[in-house]
């Protein structure tokens, strides 16, 4: 875990990373949103210094700067600091974020609906945290599928922020599924549907088959490989 590993942040280190931040901020300006992720494995100390350094640029908000374990570190963090803090995308159920949340160590809950417990369990995360100030926002990587089920969830839950999106330069992204508009998020936003279901009609297979893994091409492939745990699995980010 982060404080373990004796990585520190040096003075240099921490200008040159508050200058790309300078660099994107001036690029996008300030009438759009934006936060900043994988600061590596370091300690709260130096977690401190960047965010300190990142205050000028009114972000969003920083996020898994530290494991989610680590209540009282993230509530250090998070009062130490003038951006907001984020994390959740490794926890599961609401039992799990509850001693973030009811420490106020977070300023945005940041679950991933599709392991955080699913739709209803990440509406009752949500709304338990808007009972206590936290935004939420979605962490997603997945088909539209996936992001069909988050725009059902965001669309009824009043604290929701942003969702998280990671396949703009995939062009073929939109058309997995029929009966939606194209492209499916239009300048930066996505149109809840009315229609029964998550909203999509059906899944092109033959869209999905023509874009699998050339080096693996099987089209739902065996997964018991899956069952048992890895020598490289870690429970944060």
């Amino acid at each position: 875990m982060h404080p373990f590993t004796g990585i520190q942040v040096t003075a240099k280190g921490v200008e040159h990373l508050a200058s790309y931040v300078d660099v994107v901020r001036s690029v996008v300006g300030y009438d759009i949103a934006l936060a900043a992720d994988h600061f590596g494995h370091i300690a709260l100390d130096s977690c401190i210094r960047i965010g300190r350094a990142l205050e000028p640029f009114t972000l969003a908000w920083i996020e898994d700067l530290i494991p989610w374990q680590l209540t009282d570190q993230w509530r250090q963090l998070t009062t130490a600091v003038a951006v907001p803090t984020c994390t959740g995308e490794d926890i599961y159920l609401l039992d799990g974020f509850r001693p973030l949340l009811d420490a106020g160590a977070i300023r945005v809950v940041h679950p991933d609906p599709a392991t955080s417990g699913g739709i209803a369990e990440t509406k009752r995360l949500g709304d338990y945290a808007q009972e206590r100030g936290i935004a939420m926002a979605l962490h997603l990587a997945a088909s539209p599928i996936a992001t069909m089920a988050c725009v059902h969830l965001a669309a009824a839950t009043e604290n929701f922020l942003a969702l998280e999106h990671h396949a703009a330069d995939v062009e073929f992204w939109s058309d997995l599924v029929t009966d939606l508009p194209r492209p499916l998020i239009q300048n930066g936003h996505i149109t809840v549907p009315h229609t029964p279901g998550l909203g999509f009609g059906d899944i092109d297979e033959e869209l999905l088959r023509r874009h699998l893994d050339p080096r693996d091409p099987v089209f739902f492939a065996e997964t018991t490989h899956w069952d048992g745990e890895s020598s490289h699995d870690r429970l944060w980010s």
